[in-house]
């Protein structure tokens, strides 16, 4: 019996990625407008990466099959 190939989400493949260990990483929102009036920590901590929720990590077992 032939097996199936999964399908990428390329949308989501652009916005997150997945670590040696399994954990999903994405970069925060509100990073663009307004960068001015927010304080310098809160800036460089925009520009990191974070970890996924575990919530949506689970969602993107689904979304990113081979990442």
């Amino acid at each position: 019996m032939k097996k199936y190939k999964l399908k990428t989400h390329k949308a989501t493949a652009k916005r997150a990625y997945a670590t040696g260990g399994g954990k999903y990483m994405h970069l925060k929102s509100a990073r663009t407008k307004y960068r001015r009036k927010k304080d310098a920590n809160r800036n460089r901590s925009l520009s990191q990466p974070s970890v996924m929720a575990k919530g949506d990590s689970l969602k993107m077992k689904r979304l990113l099959p081979y990442s």
